[in-house]
């Protein structure tokens, strides 16, 4: 299905893809995986024709439609379901043809088309996607210019599944979908009969939807079978058998060199010399798989224990424009609680965490905080948070205005630069089916 050969890319004085090459089947679904800046979305922008390599080919079959969710959220007056409709532009297009046409033997290939593509079912199956996504039959209709940036991704996402690519490139999919969205989303990608490839740090979905998973390592491009944990498993017994064959070539190698130090000027022996350095000479290192230090992920503790407990509600209500989302609310925290927030689009989840964070203002009944409680708060569509205008920097020197600049500066590089190995969520797909999420 697509093919690389001896791909070189470069962004400045940078070497990101080193002569990679690698092929990948049709109806492969590939998790890709990399450090964070090795260039996996650079290599998307490659495959996309977004940019041009250096040197190398990238080789697609003759009429391949390749999807790809935009960077930028989509937006405008259209419907929902009128802008995931107009993805396939095939069907658009034969559909603006057939109220032109006035040929009888047009008109008739046009409907043949028509129903080969089963244009007539392409509302069904766009509402399909869209409720799959979080968005129900009202807000379907709805315009793109009342949601905000985060659920109009989802919109751009349910356009590009719509258009049945052959070829289907997703960048972290599941950064805007709650629970239900990601598991929905796993379930239709396992389905799909498209070629795949999905760059994602949630090992679960790599593991629940890849059959394939591509590595790019060092501007190399290696292609294992299986999810991500048996590529892990796989890649860790290579990385052992390496480091083996590397003891044993070194030891094999200093063997040879004390045979040579030692009759090396010997005439008896001149000639076996001889022949060892040439086999020392022919020895080609052997190349161990070597991991990159992962700085470990710490939160901080409270600056003071607080006395339980921190946050309590008593027939707490809350909402927007007067009308409560969330009612009756009798609750309290504790300083040891771990708690994890479960429920149907819509019925409030995002709303009760402004309500602990302060976002909204209860609306009835009471709620009590512990003196001194600091709040951190990391909103589902997190941009919507965030000062455009600003730098990391400036973000980051904000929320430690009183800090010494080097403590600041230690800051920024930990949450600029951190670890990209793929973490786990919690329930995994398969365990979430079975225990009926």
């Amino acid at each position: 299905m697509l093919q690389i050969s001896d791909l070189t890319y470069r962004l400045g004085p940078r070497l990101l893809i080193d002569h990679a090459s690698v092929a990948l089947p049709a109806g492969a679904r590939v998790g890709l995986v990399g450090r964070n800046g090795v260039g996996k979305t650079t290599l998307f922008r490659l495959i996309a024709g977004e940019i041009a390599p250096e040197s190398g080919v990238i080789a697609l079959p003759r009429r391949a439609r390749l999807g790809r969710v935009e960077q930028e959220a989509p937006a405008g007056e259209q419907s929902l379901v009128d802008f995931v409709l107009a993805a396939d532009k095939e069907r658009a297009a034969l559909l603006a043809e057939a109220e032109e046409a006035a040929d009888p033997h047009a008109i008739a290939a046009i409907q043949t088309r028509l129903a080969d593509i089963d244009a007539h079912a392409a509302p069904a199956r766009a509402a399909r996607i869209l409720a799959g996504l979080g968005f129900d039959e009202k807000a379907q209709r709805r315009p793109l210019s009342e949601f905000s940036g985060g659920w109009r991704m989802r919109v751009a996402l349910a356009a590009v599944l719509f258009s049945a690519p052959d070829l289907l490139l997703l960048d972290e999919p599941t950064n805007y979908l709650d629970l239900e969205g990601a598991l929905w989303l796993v379930d239709y990608l396992s389905r799909s009969p498209a070629t795949i490839i999905v760059i994602s740090h949630d090992r679960d979905l790599l593991d629940d939807v890849a059959n394939h998973i591509l590595h790019l390592d060092r501007g190399r491009l290696t292609l294992w079978s299986g999810g991500y944990s048996e590529f892990e498993r796989q890649r860790a017994e290579k990385q052992v058998l390496q480091e083996k064959a590397a003891k044993k070539q070194d030891e094999r190698r200093a063997h040879l060199q004390s045979f040579v130090d030692r009759f090396r000027y010997k005439a008896s022996k001149a000639k076996q010399a001889q022949a060892r350095i040439k086999m020392i000479t022919k020895m080609a290192p052997i190349a161990v798989i070597n991991d990159d230090e992962v700085l470990p992920f710490r939160l901080a503790s409270p600056k003071k224990p607080l006395s339980p407990p921190i946050i309590a509600m008593e027939k707490a209500s809350v909402g927007y424009d007067g009308r409560a989302v969330l009612s009756r609310l009798d609750l309290s925290l504790s300083d040891d609680d771990r708690i994890g927030l479960l429920g149907q689009n819509g019925n409030g989840k995002s709303t009760f965490a402004k309500l602990l964070a302060g976002r909204l203002p209860p609306m009835a009944g009471v709620v009590k905080r512990a003196n001194r409680l600091e709040v951190g708060y990391f909103a589902q569509h997190q941009v919507d948070e965030l000062d455009l205008s600003g730098t990391p920097y400036s973000h980051v020197a904000a929320l430690m205005a009183e800090a010494p600049e080097a403590k600041s500066a230690r800051e920024r590089r930990r949450w600029a630069f951190p670890a990209s190995r793929p973490t786990r969520r919690s329930p995994s797909f398969p365990a979430a089916r079975r225990r009926g999420f």
